[in-house]
């Protein structure tokens, strides 16, 4: 069995995992005409953002990932997007206050690419919301989920998933948005972007212990809020089983209710084995399982709509392989 076929198996038994019908009848939603196919964002100015020397978030990590996916020939398949230097000031003020732009544009040694990476979560929002892709995924840099309102946290700038909900909501309609989050560190930033937001379901997979040290599974959500917030930590060595189980345990039956008019992924792909910064053992497999279950909930309530966004990863060649696992399950299956 080769690679491809042994991933979008993996990707399948995701989907059914959450559907416990005919998987026939998402076929509809599922199969990839040549206009719609997974939309690939990326441009090679996200390799002149540098933080230092020997940082664990450097270019290495999008060139592995554009190397295996050349290599396995997955990259010809994917309409490749290449964002454009717009003026996107506008939307990151959604989330961001004035005073956490100044203090970026002083802290980041390359504060227009820190913008770029928001232009490109903009063009996969306008690829699929706009009906030109079924999916997206954004291979891009400086990752964003930490990033609030104190300026640089944990390698963010700016939120590049939470400004992508603003921007999905305000331009194309979409009033309830579902942002997964199974990155190995909390994406405390955008959870306090929606903390009081109904309209936004977050779900993140985590470790607790590890920076930044939020994520609490008691942290709900506040006012109207309450109840749309959703941390699942897990422990130290969580494998496929255990995330897995948290996804079907604790994410399908809230997204079942919540009915997402699209859904956003952080995709933070620390949380597989090997990683540098985590310790956590999720395979590739585990990757395209979690990928299938998105899948479902997408075909279901969302027209298939999925943008999913790069965020954390730092073994290079683990990366690499994790994300054609994601990349091939959003593109393959039908």
């Amino acid at each position: 069995m080769s690679r491809r076929t042994f991933i979008k198996s993996a990707a399948v038994a995701g989907l059914a995992a959450g559907f416990p019908g005919d998987l026939s009848v998402l076929g509809a939603d599922l199969k990839g005409k040549p206009e719609s196919r997974t939309a690939f964002i990326y441009s090679d100015k996200y390799l002149g953002h540098l933080l230092s020397d020997n940082h664990p978030e450097s270019p290495k990590r999008l060139e592995a990932i554009i190397g295996r996916l050349k290599e396995s020939g997955l990259y010809d398949e994917l309409t490749e997007i290449t964002p454009e230097a717009r003026d996107v000031s506008e939307w990151i003020g959604r989330v961001h206050s004035e005073k956490h732009c100044t203090i970026v544009e002083k802290q980041a040694r390359s504060p227009s690419i820190c913008r770029l990476a928001v232009s490109g979560a903009l063009s996969a929002v306008d690829a699929v919301c706009g009906g030109k892709s079924k999916n997206a995924f954004c291979a891009l840099r400086p990752p964003g989920h930490h990033a609030a309102n104190a300026g640089e946290y944990g390698f963010c700038f700016f939120n590049n998933v939470a400004i992508a909900a603003k921007f999905a909501k305000e331009k194309y309609g979409m009033r309830k948005i579902l942002i997964v989050d199974w990155d190995f560190h909390h994406g405390n930033g955008t959870e306090w972007a929606f903390y009081e937001d109904p309209g936004v379901l977050f779900f993140s997979t985590h470790k607790l212990e590890a920076f930044p040290f939020t994520g609490s599974p008691d942290r709900k959500g506040r006012g109207d809020g309450y109840g749309f917030n959703i941390n699942v930590p897990l422990p130290s060595g969580a494998d496929d089983k255990a995330i897995i189980g948290a996804f079907e345990e604790k994410l399908l039956p809230e997204a079942e209710k919540f009915k997402p008019d699209l859904v956003l992924i952080s995709a933070g792909f620390d949380c597989r084995k090997d990683d540098l910064l985590g310790d956590f053992k999720v395979t590739d497999e585990g990757i395209s399982r979690l990928t299938g279950m998105i899948m479902h909930i997408a075909a279901t309530h969302s027209g298939s709509r999925i943008v999913s966004l790069l965020e954390g990863g730092y073994n290079t060649e683990g990366l690499a392989l994790a994300v054609e696992s994601h990349v091939t399950a959003l593109h393959n299956i039908s």
